[in-house]
């Protein structure tokens, strides 16, 4: 290689480094640095250095994060569960700009760059709570001008598919009795007799006492027909209590709600299981018993419960949160200066000790409006380096001629 060519080579790998230590980090970016490095309890002593965390490499996913909190002989217990995020890409998220360190971006962002629900079926009587949803589409099956919704009652045998909305949360605690069964045959039985349990006082009060709130829905449609020779949505009647506020309720009052058999949902929620001839959970009209997080969650209630699960008594259910999130996930390192004698025994004596050590980390972090907030934050495997040493070294620099010959056995298949 010419000596130009060369000097041309090093001249932009060195510019390239120089302009990339010299970018800027958003504010989110920055918050998140900073949130970390509280987190590890580094000071200025500790003559440590963060480097990383450039949005450029960032990868962005999306998930569906569970949050619960149950009230056990007067104890509260949260959970929070996250669902494996499937895909991972780059985006060029609005936050990751340099604009958003000069307060350009918008405040809010828009609605399609949001992540969502799958689409699900909701089954009365219970009511709705619809925020965040000013241009939300009703559908009961023809499209109905209702106004702005800020709350709709479903009543018995009215049931509506819940399309677009980002998160779906509990207002109001909930008692359930016990002893919890047990779950068999991949059906989580425990869960089905408290939802029917739920369903059955829902029934019996003059008010429903089951009560949740929607965050961005984008449509309420009338969901199909439990009759498995159609796909068309069963006609609801609308009526209006007070601005803002309507109940939807089925012509079909005496029959008794089935299990549905077919739920369109346009082909939009690959993650909602359909319905069978198996009971579903209610109010969740498109989940049935053998859902695999629905096992989940029984066997986590049957371990958090432990012996009280099979004795009479109660438990409370304070808080549940299902919401749609964005989830970033990037790299940084730290590097630390090695005091003297930090490092005696970790290495031979003839190797050079090295003046910094390095760790490499990858951070999971969840994306909450203008902030970074970190979730978990993993150390990743370094490559481990290959030692290659003199021959001198190993002998301790004795000469060949004063080494020990060994004459191996001989090889009778050699001739």
């Amino acid at each position: 290689m010419k000596p130009l060519l060369r000097f041309g080579i090093a001249f932009i790998l060195l510019l390239h480094s120089s302009l990339a230590s010299h970018i800027p980090y958003p504010k989110a970016i920055s918050d998140l640095k900073d949130t970390i490095v509280k987190g590890f309890g580094f000071t200025a002593e500790d003559d440590v250095t963060i480097t990383g965390f450039d949005p450029r490499d960032a990868e962005v996913g999306h998930s569906v994060e569970y949050q619960f909190d149950l009230e056990i002989d007067h104890k509260v217990i949260p959970f929070k569960l996250l669902e494996d995020v499937k895909h991972w890409d780059y985006v060029d998220l609005p936050i990751f700009r340099a604009e958003a360190q000069s307060g350009l971006v918008p405040k809010r962002a828009s609605a399609d760059g949001l992540p969502v629900l799958a689409p699900f079926v909701l089954a009365g009587p219970m009511e709705l709570w619809i925020h965040d949803a000013n241009d939300m589409r009703l559908s009961l099956p023809h499209d109905v001008d209702a106004g702005v919704l800020k709350k709709v009652v479903l009543a018995e045998g009215a049931a509506v598919t819940v399309k677009g909305a980002r998160s779906v949360s509990l207002r109001q605690p909930l008692d359930f009795p016990l002893p919890l069964n047990r779950t068999e045959n991949g059906f989580a039985n425990g869960l089905l007799t408290l939802a029917e349990h739920l369903r059955h006082a829902s029934r019996t009060q003059g008010s429903p006492i089951l009560s949740l709130r929607i965050v961005g829905p984008t449509s309420l449609t009338a969901a199909p027909s439990s009759d498995t020779t159609t796909s068309t949505s069963t006609s609801l009647k609308l009526k209006r209590l007070a601005p803002g506020l309507v109940e939807l309720s089925s012509p079909l009052k005496s029959k008794e709600i089935e299990p549905f058999s077919r739920v369109d949902l346009e082909g939009e929620a690959p993650t909602v299981l359909t319905p069978t001839q198996f009971a579903t959970l209610w109010p969740l009209a498109s989940l049935n018993g053998s859902n695999a997080n629905l096992l989940g969650f029984e066997k986590l209630l049957h371990s958090v419960l432990g012996a009280k699960a099979e004795k009479k008594g109660s438990f409370r259910l304070l808080k549940a949160d299902v919401s749609a999130q964005t989830y970033v996930k990037m790299g940084f390192k730290a590097e630390k200066k090695v005091k003297k004698g930090e490092l005696e025994g970790y290495y031979p004596s003839w190797r050079t000790k090295p003046e910094t050590v390095t760790t490499h980390f990858e951070v999971l972090a969840k994306v909450d409006g203008e902030k970074v907030v970190p979730e978990k934050v993993m150390p990743v495997e370094p490559v481990i380096a290959v030692d290659s040493v003199a021959p001198n070294l190993l002998t301790q620099n004795v000469s060949m001629s004063k080494t020990q010959v060994v004459h191996p056995p001989p090889n009778p298949f050699y001739l």
